[in-house]
């Protein structure tokens, strides 16, 4: 895997804030707006959210939104799944592919504030005090982290804007997340703007294609499969973008597979030698396209790399992008990876 590609360079270090293959990960202080979304709430305002030891009260919907990068799409897809796209001020959120056809290109439309990125391809906090936002939503603390030149939760409370951390990003340790927190998220936007029916709708739907999916194939043989970003170096080894935990997982187990590496780090993400991938038998692939525009390529580099795999020789792969990774469609990812691996059942 090169490590001079403009994906990995450009963007391997966006990633390693919302992972802990950077850094060591503090200890786990428990999921965001759990005692908010422990049940579906009633409509209407004030709403008070516990987000990461910080108590957030709302009196009205937000009207000046600003979605921080983060390395992810999971809050501005949330956002725009219960039509919200018209509150966003400035998003600096995009994978340049989805698997909600027209999502990408919804993305690419909104405003991004015309701002100055720093150094972690974010927005600094002087630029973000100049946006005049209502609500800035960060998938990690990271994004609050004074000392990475960022405005601070208190700093953006006195300019009255109120903040969110999404579900697992209080301690940036993404490993223990579960498609539960992609609910959560949408729950906590729900109550927040005043949509929690559009957002239990979506929920009861997600959790319905799942609960079909995972009844067809639980008596089924779990295929090992590999899960790794596409042409993306985080690490020293020729595979620092290969998945151990997280809600990838999640995701895998509820289509009838396993992880081939989950033990192969105490991380989200596992920085392996070409050796140890060779080693492995890898039953099948999954390829997250993080705007890599052919991702389905560099899954049959892979495979053609690694002749001895199973997934070589039976051609078993799938490239997704934003269906794997916390946000509102994770039902989308575990379809399309049950049908790869059991396609005779689903």
């Amino acid at each position: 895997m090169s490590k001079t590609r403009p994906v990995a360079v450009a963007l391997a270090g966006a990633l390693c804030l919302v992972t802990t293959a950077c850094a060591e990960s503090t200890e786990q202080t428990g999921a965001t707006g759990d005692k908010a979304s422990a049940a579906a709430a009633t409509s209407g305002y004030p709403v008070t959210l516990d987000n990461c030891g910080v108590s957030e009260k709302f009196t009205k919907a937000p009207s000046r939104v600003v979605v921080m990068n983060g390395a992810s799409v999971a809050e501005v897809s949330t956002l725009l799944s219960l039509g919200l796209e018209d509150t966003i001020v400035a998003n600096q959120q995009t994978y340049g592919m989805s698997e909600v056809e027209g999502r990408a290109e919804a993305i690419k439309k909104l405003p991004t504030g015309d701002v100055k990125l720093n150094d972690a391809y974010d927005i600094p906090r002087e630029a973000m005090i100049g946006l005049r936002p209502d609500l800035v939503l960060s998938t990690t603390s990271y994004g609050f982290d004074e000392k990475n030149g960022f405005a601070t939760r208190e700093q953006l409370k006195d300019v009255g804007a109120n903040t969110y951390v999404s579900p697992q990003g209080c301690d940036q340790d993404t490993s223990k997340m579960t498609i539960a927190d992609s609910y959560t998220l949408l729950r906590d936007m729900g109550r927040i703007f005043d949509k929690s029916d559009e957002a239990e709708k979506l929920i009861a739907a997600s959790e319905k294609s799942i609960a079909d999916v995972s009844t067809k194939v639980k008596s089924e043989k779990q295929p090992k499969v590999m899960v790794l970003f596409s042409n993306m170096a985080m690490g020293g080894n020729d595979f620092s973008s290969v998945v151990a935990k997280g809600i990838y997982n999640d995701i895998l187990a509820k289509a009838g597979g396993t992880n081939a590496f989950e033990n192969a780090s105490k991380t989200s993400f596992a920085d392996l030698s070409k050796e140890k991938v060779a080693a492995t038998d890898v039953d099948a692939l999954v390829v997250i396209g993080y705007n890599d525009p052919n991702p389905a390529a560099y899954a049959k580099k892979l495979l053609k790399e690694f002749p001895q795999w199973p997934a070589a020789k039976n051609k078993k792969y799938v490239a997704l992008s934003d269906s794997m990774y916390l946000g509102p469609s994770n039902d989308l990812a575990v379809e399309k990876i049950a049908e790869m691996l059991h396609p005779d059942k689903v």
